[in-house]
């Protein structure tokens, strides 16, 4: 008989990432890295093994927090104010290794503590009983929070009984958050997603059903060239299907040490240009249909920042940021794009008048940026931000 293996308490944990919605949330780590860990695009977890936190040991991090987060009450003055000169002293007064619990609680207080994120990959993972017990305690010890949240895989998602699902949703959790990525069969296998259109579907239903909030995540340019218009089609039927309260934009970024780069490397997946990517958008936003999701495009990979709207009243408009990004002559795109990237606009509309045009064209001119090789320019930017 296998030994069970012992998860011993290593202190407070956080886990590498959180969903950009989820920067003020409060973020608790039910379980370590990725069950699936086989997306070609994906290197966040990679040669990290995947485990289950203990229920035990997850509630310590919570009573920890919650005892934090009770010492800085403690201290604040009338209105909200702390004397920083307190809480340095508070501060001192931990213990090296418990510090970053206080950090936490202390930058979840500053931020109004409203939500709390659940990592990492795939929290759903758990057994349903254990996360409706650590759900509990959540709400026992914050019961004034608005938002708890999670990352799921479909795949996990469809293997949840409803009444189990129902339960979860009951105790506390309220929004998930699933990387849908594509809704072409084809890339999903590509890309090694483990999950098919139909099985993305079923999980968005299911989670509709439990009326929990859901975020599907999708990824242009993830076709490649030769799947851009199977992509942009494919993804907005499976949307379609499934209605889900907010659709979030995370343009692809080809990082180093993933299946996906060797395969750019070796000429098998070729990743569309910006502008490429830009009409598989327009095609994308165009083939939604039926829906009332909102479209949230938060995330600095992204061209168009500005594209957020709820559907369908929204579309065209949406659709018209697009336009005018096409509208410009292609030296002004070239700025547009790096200035993008740099952080300087948003949107199209943001740069005329902008006080950073200057400096985007200065870059451009020192590192000999123009319309024939900006693609390249902007792939070595993206990576920074993955």
């Amino acid at each position: 008989m296998k030994k069970k293996k012992i998860d011993n308490y290593r202190g407070f944990e956080q886990g590498p990432i959180r969903p950009p919605s989820e920067a003020s949330s409060l973020l608790i780590r039910l379980t370590r890295n990725c069950p699936w860990n086989r997306c070609t695009f994906c290197r966040v977890y990679k040669k990290r093994q995947f485990s289950l936190r203990s229920v035990e040991n997850i509630i310590k991090d919570i009573d920890f927090l919650h005892g934090y987060i009770q010492r800085i009450q403690q201290v604040v003055k009338p209105g909200g104010y702390a004397d920083s000169d307190v809480i340095n002293t508070l501060y001192s007064s931990f213990e090296e290794k418990d510090r970053v619990a206080f950090n936490a609680a202390m930058n979840w207080y500053a931020s109004g503590m409203r939500s709390i994120f659940l990592q990492d990959a795939n929290s759903l993972i758990m057994k349903p009983d254990d996360l409706v017990f650590v759900l509990e305690h959540i709400r026992k010890c914050f019961p004034n929070v608005d938002r708890i949240t999670s990352y799921a895989r479909s795949h996990t998602i469809v293997r949840i009984k409803q009444d189990d699902l129902q339960r979860i949703a009951d105790a506390g959790l309220n929004r998930m958050h699933v990387g849908m990525e594509s809704g072409s069969d084809t890339i999903l296998k590509k890309i090694n997603k483990g999950a098919d259109k139909a099985t993305h579907i079923k999980a968005g239903l299911k989670v509709r059903q439990a009326a929990m909030e859901l975020s599907e995540y999708v990824m242009p340019g993830l076709g490649g060239i030769d799947y851009s218009i199977e992509h942009a089609m494919e993804t907005a039927s499976a949307l379609n299907s499934i209605n889900p309260e907010f659709i979030r934009i995370r343009t692809l970024a080809v990082t180093n040490g993933t299946v996906l780069a060797e395969e750019a490397r070796t000429g098998e997946f070729q990743k569309p240009t910006d502008t490429m990517m830009a009409k598989e958008l327009i095609l994308f936003l165009e083939t939604l249909d039926g829906i009332d999701s909102y479209i949230k495009s938060d995330h600095i990979l992204n061209l168009f920042e500005t594209i957020n709207g709820k559907m369908p009243n929204d579309k065209e408009k949406m659709i018209g940021i697009i336009d005018r990004f096409f509208e410009f002559e292609p030296e002004k795109r070239v700025l547009y794009q790096i200035g993008r990237r740099m952080g300087f606009f948003r949107g199209p509309d943001e740069m005329d008048g902008s006080p950073h045009l200057e400096r985007v064209k200065q870059a451009c001119d020192h590192y000999g940026v123009t319309h024939q090789n900006v693609d390249s320019v902007i792939d070595d930017l993206m990576k920074r931000f993955v």
